[in-house]
């Protein structure tokens, strides 16, 4: 349900990055779906990250070129907002055009708003599966999942089909 939001956007060079190497299947999938709603092809590059130890990178490298691009990373969880910021940074410095984030959860634990506010990214895009703040980041976009779960709802009442709701 974020993609069309992403759509929306009219992003001229629209590329989805996934943050690490097990998100790839994910980042491919909402890929998929942007050039469903956009008509056209959305490449997509891989960012490989060395960990020491957890919610700590030490190291982001990007696989695939960024350069001139308006890039969308796309994950599931933003806790300490530490990968994606340290992503973005690194997209920007290889020549990305502009950077945002995409997540499904944001926890937003510790200091994330302050890193994100901080970082070089243009916008964090999430849902309020998880409560969130919205003035504790001026970046932040938060988009609400009532009207989907109340679809569903009805869905479930009905009988009818879930997938077959239509959910914007």
């Amino acid at each position: 349900m974020l993609a069309p939001y992403v759509a929306s956007l009219n992003l001229k060079k629209l590329i989805v990055a996934s943050p690490d190497v097990g998100g790839s299947k994910r980042a491919s999938n909402f890929s998929k779906k942007l050039h469903l709603l956009t008509d056209r092809e959305v490449p997509m590059v891989i960012c490989y990250k060395n960990r020491p130890d957890f919610n700590k990178v030490s190291e982001i490298k990007v696989l695939g070129d960024v350069y001139g691009k308006d890039v969308v990373i796309f994950d599931d969880i933003a806790d300490t907002a530490g990968t994606l910021c340290k992503a973005a940074e690194v997209m920007k410095e290889g020549g990305a055009k502009s950077v945002r984030a995409v997540v499904t959860h944001a926890v937003l634990s510790g200091n994330a708003c302050q890193r994100i506010e901080e970082s070089a990214l243009e916008e964090l895009v999430c849902t309020d599966s998880i409560p969130v703040d919205p003035s504790c980041c001026s970046k932040l976009h938060i988009e609400s999942l009532a009207v989907p779960i109340a679809h569903t709802i009805r869905a479930i009442q009905n009988h009818t089909s879930i997938s077959e709701t239509n959910i914007r």
